[in-house]
């Protein structure tokens, strides 16, 4: 069996003292899948993303990535592992230019910016043509494609997107699930927390419903939208 690129099992993690947000949570993500996960307002879907990459601290359980134990490690050392985040908010550098969000997404290797760039603006080629102008001058969905191409600079193995679709408008919100879509494609792991839950479901190779902390349901994408129970508990007030 292939080893999966990311796995969590029996995480426990919270941000206070003897109060945990999760309570044995469970994931998986094989290589080249894209994984959505959804669940009601204050499940834990936000602080398992940030329990992947070091925001939060870990009381019990393990998180791997490629066999490897990344519990402790800071945020400079996941992303020279191949490890991605997007927040869901203040996600660029208002006062730089969309280039210069960019080159701080490839701090660590800056002679790569050239290259880097020429793949990333192939899924954000509006980008490319708007590189002298300044971040804080875009729309709330603009701002969302320059944090994921910044995360996209330094080539993570898996990247994780923190509701990639909020505050955003119908229109813009489907050009974000097609720009995710198109980096799944491209070969990245994609694990997503989301709000609209259907639309997640409908891109993701599979789909974990979180609830109070733990992973209540799992399938693919189009078992948990054809679920009776998760179609009656979760899909019916989250996303349209």
């Amino acid at each position: 069996m292939t080893q999966p690129v990311v796995e969590i099992k029996d995480l426990y993690a919270g941000y206070l003292p003897g109060v945990n947000i999760l309570n044995g949570a469970n994931l998986y993500a094989n290589e080249g899948e894209l994984i959505g996960i959804i669940g009601p307002n204050g499940a834990g879907k936000s602080t398992l993303l940030k329990s992947m990459f070091g925001m939060v601290k870990i009381r019990e359980g393990s998180i791997e990535l490629n066999g490897e134990n990344i519990i402790g490690l800071k945020a400079n050392k996941l992303v020279a592992k191949g490890v991605g985040f997007v927040p869901q908010n203040n996600n660029v550098f208002p006062s730089l230019t969309i280039e210069e969000n960019l080159q701080m997404g490839l701090y660590q290797a800056p002679s790569r910016f050239d290259e880097r760039l020429e793949f990333v603006v192939e899924i954000f080629s509006e980008l490319g043509k708007r590189l002298k102008q300044r971040a804080g001058s875009l729309s709330g969905g603009e701002r969302q494609m320059v944090a994921m191409a910044r995360a996209l600079m330094m080539e993570p193995k898996v990247l994780l997107l923190d509701e990639p679709s909020a505050g955003l408008s119908p229109v813009r919100q489907d050009e974000a699930f097609i720009r995710v879509s198109d980096i799944n494609k491209a070969g990245v792991t994609v694990i997503m927390v989301e709000q609209n839950a259907r639309r997640c479901l409908q891109i993701s190779d599979r789909g974990y419903v979180l609830d109070q902390g733990v992973d209540a349901v799992t399938g693919s994408g189009r078992e948990l939208m054809d679920d009776p129970k998760v179609v009656e508990l979760y899909l019916g007030n989250l996303g349209a």
